[in-house]
């Protein structure tokens, strides 16, 4: 990433403000002994602003930079002094967003562990296997997680909120050095279809990743942002990376609640907002505040746009959303503004700087604009790989994000889903994704999912799935009939079942192995 166009997006944001020569010193010195790992972005935003608040929980717990960084450093001492955890070892982390998710995930990469970053969703099961798979030396978990873990191996140590604690009152002396590799962070594939694979992220090395999210999302230093997507999902964990380097202050709540969300966003006078996109149509079934929030930036990833969501958001909250597709393979594609939504608002925008996206075709060709084709990414955080060993296609440095798009004429992208999720039904390719969008639009509709399943006479038919808005009431064969006006007659739905709400994992994707079970 070339140099002018980096110093140019920091000054814009805010980064390349002059500040006190002794701080502006000891936060360079930070990046240049400890890197761009977690460790190194907390280190550098507390000897610029020690004083600056870091974190504000919903219980009322309040740090500062300064003191955020120090109860990780305690919490690192002691994972090192009464666990033996030391460069290399995994720790697994299975927490809600609050301030001692953070100080653990910031502990291990100050002693170069990897920390696994589970996923509350998880069955026992499930979380037994990614024990085994991933060789957690120590697993610190959320109190309300304490009888999910009973199944696992007892020489696994477990630490709950209380022993977290004492790892932070009971540190010994001692001082941190930068230690002899970089703790990886492993993020947790979804796990929507199967069990989870985890993925190892690439440390930043330097200011090109901050500078690829800023120069098209704008934020800036020392912004008020509230992270509401799962801080263990690759989204939430971006927010918390880009709010270290911003030296913002961030506001978290443990779960998700629409009024209380919009409660603290009011309260806090938060300038951002980062969730995920069903999050938002949360937002909308409660009153906004009187007056609104100073909200400059809500920012989402982690699945596809429903239809409509866009616009109606930004009609009740302004032109200030934000829509970056990515995964924890590829970290981001593409990022859409609030101008892209409003002229389409399904697109997946345009790549940012310093990112490759092209649509080939299955023998890795370029396809014609507006034909469908797989999306394949390039960008200097592309994932390291499996910790199965296992990887992802590439071609030409570019690699696989395992869905299907086109882009149109003005270089916008639209994603039309998996490809493992199109349907052959009758020699004819279906993407439910398309079908999922239109049925979004009917008003007695409060969210929709579409997949595909076996047909004796088609090979695969259509099943659409809809939760309706309370009192509201739709007919089978109308919501056929809407679907035929529109679209093909093989995007026609055979099946129509009306559901309370859809099952969704803990970021927020619909659970398509749940909806199969309908039809054995």
């Amino acid at each position: 990433m070339d140099l002018p166009f980096i110093v140019t997006t920091l000054t814009r944001r805010g980064l390349l403000t002059p500040g006190r020569p002794i701080r502006v010193a000891s936060q360079l010195s930070a990046l240049r002994r400890w890197g761009w790992s977690l460790a190194g972005e907390l280190r550098q935003a507390a000897a610029r602003d020690p004083d600056r608040p870091a974190i504000i929980d919903e219980d009322g717990v309040e740090l500062t930079y300064q003191r955020l960084l120090d109860r990780a450093e305690r919490t690192a001492r002691s994972l090192r002094a009464g666990l033996g955890i030391q460069a290399g070892d995994r720790i697994g982390v299975l927490c809600r967003n609050h301030h001692g998710l953070i100080e653990t995930i910031v502990a291990a990469t100050l002693l170069g562990a990897d920390a696994v970053l589970v996923n509350t969703g998880l069955s026992p099961a499930q979380l037994s296997t990614v024990a085994e798979e991933q060789r957690l030396r120590v697993l610190v978990h959320d109190d309300e997680f304490a009888e999910r873990v009973l199944t696992l191996p007892p020489e696994l140590p477990r630490l709950d909120e209380r022993a977290r604690e004492e790892l932070v009152v009971g540190a010994l002396p001692g001082e941190l050095h930068p230690p002899e590799r970089d703790g990886r962070i492993i993020v947790l594939t979804s796990g929507t279809t199967g069990a989870p694979k985890g993925a190892r992220r690439r440390t930043p090395t330097g200011f090109g990743p901050l500078v690829s999210i800023i120069d098209r999302i704008p934020l800036h230093t020392r912004d008020r942002v509230m992270i509401a997507a799962p801080i263990f999902h690759t989204w939430g964990f971006a927010a918390l990376q880009v709010c270290f380097a911003l030296r913002a202050t961030i506001v978290l709540h443990r779960r998700f609640d629409p009024a209380a969300t919009v409660a603290a966003l009011a309260d806090h006078r938060c300038d951002a907002l980062f969730a995920v996109p069903v999050m938002l149509q949360r937002l909308l079934e409660v009153p906004p505040p009187d007056p609104r929030p100073p909200l400059k930036v809500v920012a989402v990833s982690g699945s596809a746009l429903p239809g409509g969501l866009a616009p109606r958001f930004m009609d009740v909250y302004g032109d200030v959303m934000y829509n970056l597709y990515g995964s924890t393979e590829v970290s981001w594609a593409s990022i859409a503004g609030p101008a892209d939504l409003r002229a389409a608002p399904t697109t997946a925008g345009r790549a940012p700087h310093g990112t490759r996206l092209e649509i080939l075709d299955a023998a890795g060709a370029p396809v014609p604009v507006g034909h469908v084709g797989r999306i394949f990414v390039g960008n200097e955080m592309l994932f390291e790989g499996y910790t199965s060993g296992a990887s992802r296609e590439t071609r030409d440095g570019l690699l696989d994000t395992g869905d299907l798009g086109r882009l149109n004429a003005d270089g916008l992208l639209f994603v039309d889903g998996r490809a493992d999720d199109m349907i052959v039904s009758g020699g004819e390719n279906v993407f439910p994704s398309e079908v999922e969008d239109l049925l979004a639009r009917l008003p007695q509709v409060r969210e929709a999912a579409v997949i595909g399943v076996p047909d004796p006479e088609f090979g695969q038919r259509l099943a659409a799935f809809l939760a309706l808005h309370p009192g509201e009431t739709l007919d089978p064969e109308a919501v056929r009939e809407y679907v035929r006006h529109y679209l093909a007659r093989y995007s026609v739905p055979r099946d129509v079942v009306f559901v309370k709400y859809l099952p969704r994992n803990a970021t927020g994707k619909v659970l398509t192995r749940e909806l199969r079970r309908y039809f054995g």
